[in-house]
C-alpha cells in the first residue's frame, strides 16, 4: 500500500501577494537554510528533523545518497548537521541505505534519538518480500569508533504489518512503538511494539486495523500512516488516514490504545472525522501533539471549507472527547500533511504543503485567544529556492527556534533543512 499524493500546481498571484502583505504586517521572522541537498548526499528529507542537546540536527532522506545498487536516484541516507564557529552548518552522512541486504530503503519516517545516542527509524521498503516489493523494516544506528553501525531490528512480513511510513517512539523501559498502514491480521495496518530481549527484539501487534472498503469503511480506522505518541499514563494515541463511518471508505479517526488488565491492548475511537465542511477529513502523516492537560492537537489534509483543518480534542468527564476546529485552511495555504507543535506559551506551529508562491507551502502560527479562539499568522512563505513542500512535523529547540525539512526546492531542487526564529 503506497499512498501517492496528487499535487496540482496553481498560480495564486493575488493570494500570494496578500499573504506577503500579511506576513510583512506582522513582522519578519528570521529564516535560514541550513543545508541544501544535491542528490549525492541525499534527496527529499520527507520526515523533517530531530535535535540533540548540543543543537546537532539529524534526519533522513527518501532518496539520494551513495548506497550500493541504488543507481543514480539513490536509496536514501541518514544525515547529521553540526553548527560550526562561523555560523554555518557541516553535513555528515551517517549511513547510506543500500539496495537489498535486509537493510531497508525508502525512508519516510522520522528518527528517534535515545539517551545513549543511538538512532532508530523505519523504512518503507526492504526486508522480506510479500508486499508487492518488500515490506519494510525497523532499524537502529549505533555510534562506534569506526562509524555508525546499522542493525535491522525487524523485517515486516505482511502478516505483522507492511510499509511503515512513520517513525517510532520509546517508553521509559526502552520499548519501541510504531504503526504500519498495510498488512496485519485484518489487512488494514497495525500498531506494533518492539521489546528488547537477550535474543534480539520481539514484536507484538497491539492492534490490527481492518481494511476499509468503498461503501464499507472500518469503524475503528484503517491505514495508520501517522505515528504514535505516548501519553503520561502509558496510553498510545494516533490517527488513521481512512476508516470511520462518515465517508465512502472512511474519512479517518483519532484513536487511543490502552493496555488491557488481562493482557493485550484495547482500541477506543476518540473522534471520527466527518464528510462535511464543519470537520476535517483524512488526517495526514504527522503525529498528534498532547499538551499538559491531555488535550490532543492535529491536522487533516482535506475537509473544512477548502483543504484541511487544525483541530483540538479535549477529554470530557464522561469519557467523550470534544472536537474544536482551530483553523480552517483556504486557497492561500492548504493541505497540511504535517502535524503541529506547541511552545511554552501555548502557541502552535505547523506547515502546509500547498499554497504560497509556486505552491510550495508555508509555515504558520496559531496563537490562543480568549474563548478558545486562535489567531492565525503566516511566518514564512516558501519560494522554491529556500525550500518547497514541507512534509514532516516541525521541532522546537529550547530557545523557541523551529527546525524542519522540505521535500523539494533548495539550491539543487533536492530539498533543504531550515531554521526559523519566530
Amino acid at each position: 500500500m503506497v499512498y501517492c499524493r496528487a499535487r496540482v500546481r496553481r498560480v495564486l498571484t493575488v493570494v500570494s501577494i496578500a499573504l506577503t502583505l500579511c506576513l510583512t504586517a506582522h513582522g519578519s521572522p528570521k529564516y535560514k537554510v541550513l543545508h541544501s541537498f544535491n542528490g549525492s548526499d541525499g534527496s527529499a528529507p520527507w520526515a523533517g528533523v530531530i535535535l540533540d542537546s548540543r543543537r546537532n540536527v539529524y534526519g533522513t532522506t527518501v532518496a539520494g545518497g551513495g548506497g550500493a545498487g541504488c543507481g543514480e536516484e539513490g536509496c536514501g541516507a541518514v544525515f547529521e548537521l553540526t553548527p560550526n564557529s562561523k555560523g554555518g552548518w557541516v553535513e555528515s552522512i551517517l549511513y547510506n541505505f543500500p539496495l537489498g541486504n535486509g537493510d531497508g530503503f525508502d525512508v519516510h519516517g522520522s528518527l528517534l534519538l535515545d539517551a545513549s545516542g543511538n538512532l532508530y527509524g523505519t523504512t518503507v521498503n526492504g526486508g522480506q518480500t510479500g508486499c508487492g516489493r518488500t515490506c519494510g523494516t525497523v532499524y537502529e544506528l549505533m555510534p562506534t569508533a569506526s562509524g555508525w553501525q546499522q542493525t535491522t531490528l525487524l523485517e515486516f512480513n505482511l502478516s505483522d504489518g507492511a510499509e511503515p511510513y512513520a517513525g517510532v517512539v520509546m517508553d521509559s523501559a526502552g520499548n519501541l512503538y510504531g504503526t504500519a498502514p498495510g498488512g496485519g491480521p485484518n489487512t488494514g495496518g497495525v500498531a506494533y511494539e518492539l521489546s528488547p530481549g537477550s535474543g534480539g527484539w520481539n514484536e507484538t501487534v497491539l492492534n490490527g486495523f481492518h481494511i476499509s472498503y468503498y461503501g464499507k469503511p472500518a469503524p475503528g480506522g484503517s491505514a495508520p500512516y501517522a505515528g504514535l505518541i505516548l501519553g503520561a499514563s502509558g496510553n498510545l494515541y494516533g490517527t488513521t488516514y481512512e476508516g470511520g463511518a462518515a465517508c465512502a471508505s472512511g474519512c479517518g479517526v483519532v484513536y487511543e490504545l490502552t493496555p488491557a488488565s488481562g493482557g493485550g491492548w484495547n482500541e477506543t475511537v476518540l473522534h471520527t472525522f466527518g464528510n462535511n465542511v464543519t470537520d476535517g477529513v483524512t488526517p495526514g502523516w504527522g503525529a498528534l501533539f498532547m499538551d499538559s492537560s491531555g488535550a490532543l492537537y492535529g491536522t487533516t489534509q482535506g475537509g473544512g471549507s477548502y483543504g484541511g483543518v487544525v483541530f483540538k480534542l479535549t477529554p470530557k468527564a464522561n469519557g467523550r472527547w470534544k472536537e474544536t476546529i482551530l483553523h480552517d485552511f483556504d486557497p492561500s495555504a492548504y493541505g497540511p500533511n504535517a502535524g503541529v507543535v506547541m511552545d511554552k506559551s501555548g502557541n502552535l506551529y505547523g506547515s502546509t504543503g500547498n499554497g504560497g508562491f509556486q505552491d510550495c507551502g508555508v509555515i504558520y502560527k496559531l496563537a490562543p485567544k480568549p474563548k478558545d479562539k486562535w489567531k492565525y499568522t503566516v511566518l514564512h512563505i516558501f519560494n522554491g529556492t529556500d525550500g518547497c513542500i514541507p512534509e514532516g512535523n516541525l521541532v522546537l529547540d529550547k530557545k523557541g527556534n523551529l527546525y524542519g525539512g522540505t521535500v523539494g526546492g533548495g539550491a539543487y531542487s533536492n530539498g533543504a533543512v531550515f531554521k526559523l526564529t519566530p
